[in-house]
């Protein structure tokens, strides 16, 4: 496909394959005790997407959480069939900066085996739950390497009261000699990183932001936008969970309605690919020093983004 607006640019499209009821912010309206009694939408909403990457022609990263995955298992081979990429979201959807490093080790390591059983490809790329890993918990950077992953996209250099590292760099980096971090889309604006990477705000604002912000990423920063979405984003049909708070309740169901039609034009006026064909195909950057940097022995580089 030629992309009408930045054809020299391939972004990276990236789906958070999770139902509706395990999304962070309503752990605390809905028990995990509970999860495989509620009506599961996770499989239809993918198809979804793989109908519309189908029909953009274009391929995508599907970061894959292992619980869905043992219970859905021909859902990952469709994924890995059409051409996408297989790479972790975690077992359970449990945040990194909440789990011990053995806990944290264990639950990497099992979905991404379990992936990679399923799909037959090398899982190489891993997304914390709610971008979970920051200043709080370097050694999280440390048990991705020691399970095999090859890049994280877990850090977003973004200020949000649930996630955020905002001096972290905004584009592709060694943050371990052996791992790159691959963080969702921002931009710079008046002295602050402004997300621009899709979720509840590509559901929020007017289409035509997203649309400029990524526009701008690729002319002004020359780099790919890392765009990321949840498959029940696309969902106005998923059960409303009773009794969560306004603010919950308007991130999570605001503009639901409008995903489906925003994505079908972003995919049609942009270039899309996956991360592992984008960024592992290249030379690597060098690293960088900043609070995720744990006492782990490794090379001195001065940092440079790729393409910058």
């Amino acid at each position: 496909m030629q992309c009408a607006t930045e054809p020299s640019i391939v972004n990276a499209l990236t789906i958070d394959v999770e139902d509706y009821f395990q999304v962070s912010a309503l752990a605390p309206y809905i028990p995990r005790s509970e999860w495989d009694a509620l009506p599961c939408r996770v499989e239809r909403n993918v198809d979804v997407i793989l109908g519309l990457c189908d029909e953009a022609g274009c391929a995508a990263t599907f970061f894959i959480l292992g619980w869905i995955a043992e219970r859905f298992p021909s859902l990952v081979r469709r994924i890995a069939d059409a051409g996408h990429e297989i790479a972790s979201h975690g077992y359970g959807h449990e945040r990194a900066n909440e789990l011990m490093p053995s806990a944290f080790g264990a639950d990497v390591l099992r979905a991404k085996c379990i992936l990679e059983d399923l799909s037959g490809q090398s899982v190489l790329g891993y997304r914390a739950p709610s971008f979970s890993i920051d200043g709080r918990n370097p050694w999280a950077l440390d048990g991705l390497v020691d399970a095999g992953y090859a890049y994280s996209s877990s850090i977003y250099p973004v200020a949000h009261d649930h996630y955020g590292m905002p001096g972290a760099p905004r584009f592709a980096y060694a943050v371990r000699a052996d791992l790159l971090e691959v963080p969702p889309a921002t931009v710079r604006i008046a002295g602050r990183n402004l997300p621009a990477g899709g979720g509840g705000w590509f559901r929020l604002l007017p289409y035509a932001v997203s649309r400029a912000l990524i526009s701008r990423i690729n002319r002004i920063d020359g780099q790919p936008a890392i765009f990321y979405l949840h498959p029940w984003e696309l969902d106005p049909g998923q059960p409303r969970i009773a009794g969560i708070d306004l603010k919950t309740r308007f991130r999570h169901y605001v503009n639901i309605e409008r995903t489906e039609g925003r994505l079908r034009r972003l995919l049609r006026e942009f270039e899309w690919g996956r991360i592992d064909r984008l960024f592992l195909d290249r030379p690597a950057p060098t690293s960088v020093s900043h609070p995720t940097t744990s006492h782990r022995p490794a090379a001195s580089h001065s940092h440079r983004s790729i393409g910058g």
